[in-house]
């Protein structure tokens, strides 16, 4: 088996487009699997530097085959930016092809987004609002539209039907408006026009490159602390980004995935509302942010910023069956003289080691702390584990047995070549 499935660790932001870019050189299929245009992977490689929000990381590499998920909730007016924008950098997209079940965002989802987070008041959840949250709880409810269905005009037409008398009630009573049906009947069969050489069922494609043996990797967006299921609910995503998810989201089967690949940034970060333990609300919290760039891909929102939560980390890994792990960012930890990680939680006087599942409860733990000194020399030019300073393996050594997961890859800057390999990403796909 050669399924590699790549899934954020934290709630966000890990860096995995990095990681992605990186496994997607000598992968031979990779699959977006869940999400939509509400998260961003950067990528940064010799033809420049990239936001990618719905493009699978392979599309750099014309052999590669990539794919747009079931899983996937799909913005046709973002992607064909997206595709825009890649084109002018040269890549070619014969290789591109987007599941014909994948769900499509429309305009009265961003709407509706729009006014039910505005109406949340202080109890915002801080989404994007691109519509995706709404486009999956259509699929739910069995109103939603799929790619396939912007090929046929008749079946589009029944499909907004069905659609129309549930939003037009709904955005009637936010006070929202919905475009004309023929106005968005016309502009959707024109993005499935423009798109038809992508779209097509990906089932048989999967399921060819399984029978070949081909390196495959399953690429997610946001992270298991924001699955709709384990994640902080209600402060999560719409969708399943963890290895599950993957699965589902791919059309392929648990037992043809060979390996879990966990990204964690080696410290924490989050964007938006919820609660958030080992938050730095101080100078060091800036200095990460500051360091790391920690600003939205999607949005430019300021992120969050704190300490490594162990606790949330061990929890994600065990849901996940993580059986490696990749750390992002180890740089950005060069200047700090003393780091801490958090090895528990605190509340009410008793002790805890794992996560709660209410955020309630969640909002009153109080950490528990280990230090460990810094080694505030640079690490940019490492390339081995033994590059490293010994502090800073050490640090790496300790959360590894906090985690109970070994390392496979360390980053330590943005470039394809700031990477150490633990473990060879070969070994990975075998």
């Amino acid at each position: 088996m050669s399924v590699v499935a790549v899934i954020g660790g934290q709630w966000g932001d890990e860096g995995k487009g990095r990681v992605v870019d990186l496994l997607a050189q000598q992968a031979q299929m990779v699959i977006r699997y869940s999400g939509g245009n509400n998260a961003g992977h950067t990528v940064i490689n010799d033809r420049g530097t990239f936001k990618l929000h719905l493009v699978p990381a392979g599309i750099f590499n014309p052999e590669t085959i990539n794919i747009i998920g079931t899983g996937v909730v799909v913005d046709p007016a973002a992607l064909l930016e997206e595709m825009t924008m890649l084109a002018e950098a040269d890549v070619t997209f014969d290789n591109l092809y987007i599941s014909d079940r994948a769900h499509v965002i429309m305009p009265y989802h961003r709407e509706q987004d729009r006014i039910q987070e505005a109406l949340r008041g202080d109890g915002r959840l801080g989404t994007t609002g691109r519509g995706v949250g709404p486009a999956y709880s259509d699929k739910m409810e069995r109103i939603g539209i799929r790619v396939g269905d912007l090929l046929h005009s008749e079946t589009l037409l029944q499909c907004f039907a069905r659609a129309l008398d549930v939003k037009h009630s709904l955005l009637q009573s936010y006070g929202g408006t919905i475009e004309p049906l023929p106005a968005l009947h016309q502009q959707f069969i024109d993005y499935g026009q423009q798109l038809r050489s992508h779209i097509r069922p990906t089932h048989p494609l999967v399921q060819q490159a399984l029978r070949r043996g081909d390196r495959i990797l399953l690429e997610g967006a946001q992270a298991s602390l924001l699955d709709v299921d384990w994640g902080t609910y209600p402060y999560v995503t719409s969708s399943a980004p963890g290895a599950a998810g993957a699965c589902q989201g791919a059309g392929i089967g648990p037992r043809e995935v060979s390996h879990v690949l966990g990204v964690f940034k080696a410290y924490t970060t989050r964007v938006g509302g919820g609660p958030f333990p080992t938050e730095l609300t101080d100078e060091t919290g800036d200095l990460l942010r500051e360091r790391g760039h920690e600003y939205g891909t999607t949005t430019g929102r300021p992120r969050r910023c704190g300490w490594f939560d162990a606790v949330a980390a061990r929890y994600v890994c065990e849901l996940n069956s993580c059986d490696y792990i990749v750390w992002t960012k180890l740089d950005i930890l060069d200047e700090l003289p003393t780091l801490r990680i958090c090895t528990g939680y605190q509340i009410n006087g008793a002790k805890i080691d794992y996560m709660p599942s209410s955020v309630a409860e969640l909002s009153q733990v109080q950490p528990i702390y280990e230090e460990l000194p810094g080694w505030q020399t640079s690490t940019d030019n490492a390339r081995t584990f033994d590059d490293l300073p010994p502090n800073a393996k050490r640090y790496l050594e300790r959360l590894e047995e906090l985690l109970g997961v070994p390392t496979a890859l360390i980053s330590v800057g943005p470039s394809r070549e700031a990477s150490i390999e633990r473990v060879p990403i070969a070994a990975l796909f075998a």
